[in-house]
């Protein structure tokens, strides 16, 4: 399918590693001209190397002044494509969890968003034609009782997806919210393998892939290609009807929520 993204111009924050960089290099692949992003000196330099291709850009998002120079660093492309990828969760609880660690969460994953929506979408506006989409969890409708701030962050992060889908409905700019399931990474595959050892699964993920997807209907977790796949899809203009969504990519293990 030909997704037309030739002379578009994306960033996809938090692209140094994880997810976020299989996103850039599939928007690389349908040709557009991608941000690689890290928060800090050489992380995004490191990841245009592995892909291959790629313009590194550097600013620490989780601050008003990181995200100034990550902006400002960008000034010289017109950015029609913006993948709000980056995002972490920390250990918490709800009885050890600080207030601290809580605004820390918003930091991370709701302002630093937030910081790039408002550098970018002026031009977005200006011309026409743009993409934002924020990358979520299944969570932020269905959290766990562990990490609570990192989804109460994410739950912000959904509701203000559709409160700017709102805001630009008529603009050309498409909104949308991209909310994955457990995702196959290098870190959650070690950490399964090593539960599958200890659990008498076996010693291959073959093996004891289907004792962590027991619940997932599709029998298995989602690869972070498929992740970057409706990406690629949501930029292009085939998606141009889809707009303030919030598309789960989970293999079905979620309810739907009205």
């Amino acid at each position: 399918m030909e997704l037309g993204l030739q002379n578009r111009t994306a960033l996809v924050t938090g692209s140094h590693r994880g997810t976020g960089q299989i996103i850039a290099k599939a928007l690389l692949e349908e040709g557009a001209q991608v941000l690689v992003h890290g928060l800090y000196p050489d992380q995004a330099e490191e990841s245009v190397a592995a892909i291959g291709q790629g313009i590194p850009v550097t600013g620490d998002i989780t601050s008003d002044e990181g995200g100034r120079l990550l902006i400002e660093a960008c000034r010289e492309f017109h950015v029609d494509i913006l993948i709000n990828n980056y995002g972490t969760a920390d250990p918490g609880s709800w009885l050890e969890s600080t207030a601290e660690d809580w605004i820390s969460a918003y930091q991370k994953n709701v302002l630093s968003a937030q910081r790039m929506i408002q550098g970018f979408l002026p031009a977005m506006q200006q011309a026409g034609w743009g993409r934002i989409i924020n990358l979520g969890t299944v969570g932020s409708s269905r959290p766990n009782a562990r990490m609570p701030g990192y989804y109460a962050a994410k739950g912000a992060l959904a509701n203000m997806s559709v409160g700017l889908a709102k805001e630009v409905a008529d603009s050309g700019v498409r909104v949308n919210l991209v909310s994955p399931g457990l995702i196959l990474t290098p870190e959650v595959e070690a950490a399964y393998l090593a539960k599958g050892k200890r659990s008498g699964w076996g010693d291959t993920w073959a093996e004891v892939e289907p004792h962590v997807a027991k619940d997932i209907p599709i029998g298995r977790i989602a690869r972070r290609e498929e992740v970057a796949a409706l990406v690629s899809f949501l930029c292009s203009d085939l998606a141009g009807a889809i707009h303030g969504q919030n598309i789960r990519i989970d293999g079905g293990s979620v309810d739907i929520v009205t």
